[in-house]
């Protein structure tokens, strides 16, 4: 069903070793990647963001899918720099915005995150935030773990979430 009014998305499908991932783009910014294995959490996401939208297929969107698949083929820095607008609240974004600082390989805690934007108690809400990032690996929320280094929630999975740390070289415990 088309509406006038509805949000315009351009929508790649990738295919990465740890299964299709779906790209969302608009405006010159990647607004969604995320494991194609849960739409309806997409299309909620979307419809809690933009209301009415549609999304439309297109090949390589703004070049962030090639830069996707450099990532996976082992080239680190491809994801850098990539424009990204998740929506979300002021607090989320600052989340997620500190969550691009962390470097590839390393890993924080939830704690250490907290207490990077400025209020160490504040663990349980960057939890929260972090899990709500509709940007996988771009804005690299798999790389915040439990303060003992165990390896905490990750909307893709735990063995998604391992995958990823082992590829950008973090040591595990």
């Amino acid at each position: 069903m088309k509406h006038s009014n509805a949000i315009s998305i351009l929508s790649d499908h990738i295919e990465t070793p740890l299964g299709t991932m779906l790209l969302l783009a608009r405006d010159g910014a990647m607004i969604g990647l995320e494991f194609d294995d849960h739409p309806e959490r997409v299309a909620r996401d979307l419809r809690l963001r933009y209301g009415s939208s549609e999304l439309f297929p297109a090949d390589n969107p703004n070049g962030f899918s090639d830069r996707i698949r450099a990532y996976f083929a082992g080239d680190f820095k491809a994801i850098e720099g990539i424009p990204t607008d998740g929506g979300g609240t002021e607090f989320q974004r600052r989340v997620w915005d500190e969550l691009k600082r962390i470097p590839c390989g390393v890993t924080i805690s939830y704690g250490e995150l907290a207490t990077r934007l400025g209020d160490k108690n504040a663990m349980r809400a960057v939890g929260l935030a972090n899990g709500r990032n509709p940007i996988s690996i771009v804005v690299p929320c798999h790389r915040v773990i439990g303060a003992d280094g165990s390896l905490t929630g990750y909307g893709g999975g735990l063995r998604r979430k391992e995958w990823l740390l082992r590829h950008e070289g973090a040591l595990l415990i």
